[in-house]
Parts: C-alpha cells; structure tokens; sequence
C-alpha cells in the first residue's frame, strides 16, 4: 500500500504530536514546584527490575528443553550476561557481550 503524499505528511504530524505530547506530559503532570507523588517514586524502583525480568521470560518462552539443542546456546548467552556483569559491572557490556555469544553459537555451533 501506497500513501499518498497528504497522507505521508498527516502520518508524521500525528507520530510527531504524539512523541512530543509523550515527552512533555511528565512535565506538566509533575512540575518542579510540587512533590512527586509517592507511587511514581516506587514505580521508578520497582519497574526497571520488573521489566527485566519480564523480558527475561519473553526471550525464554520458545525454549525447548526436550529436543535439540536443549536450550544449550541460551544457557551459554546467560552465563555470559551474568560472568560479565559480575565481572566488569557494565549492564551494557554484558547484555552486548551475552547477545553476540548466543548469537555466535546459534549462526555457527548450534545451526
């Protein structure tokens, strides 16, 4: 399907409101001047640990421990994550380093 170039532009200005709508509304919610509410504060806590352990179990649901490879590349990637982490105390080394051993061990060992 084809836009045509009414529909192109219509398309931006809406992605383009709705970006600036979504970066401006923190700020107009919770100004300076006033305390921010108590249950955004947990919230800040409490949903990045959350997440992650929410993308943990998406990335994991499609695994089978019952045929090959047995969820051996996964186990290696998370063993990277967890040895660099450990090791460096870098969150982005280690989830860039454990992605590219997973992903060495399934385009080569594992394929």
């Amino acid at each position: 399907m084809t836009l045509t170039s009414h529909q192109s532009l219509i398309t931006v200005l809406v992605i383009a409101a709705a970006t600036i709508l979504t970066r401006a509304l923190p700020f107009a919610l919770f100004p300076d001047n006033r305390e921010t509410p108590k249950y955004i504060v947990y919230l800040g806590q409490v949903l990045p640990y959350a997440l992650m352990g929410f993308l943990v179990v998406y990335c994991l649901k499609g695994i089978s421990l019952i045929s090959s490879p047995f969820g051996i590349p996964e186990a290696i990637g998370i063993i990277c994550v967890v040895f660099l982490y450990l090791w460096r105390k870098n969150i982005l080394l280690s989830i860039a380093g454990g992605t590219m051993a997973y992903m060495v061990l399934v385009q080569t060992v594992f394929s």
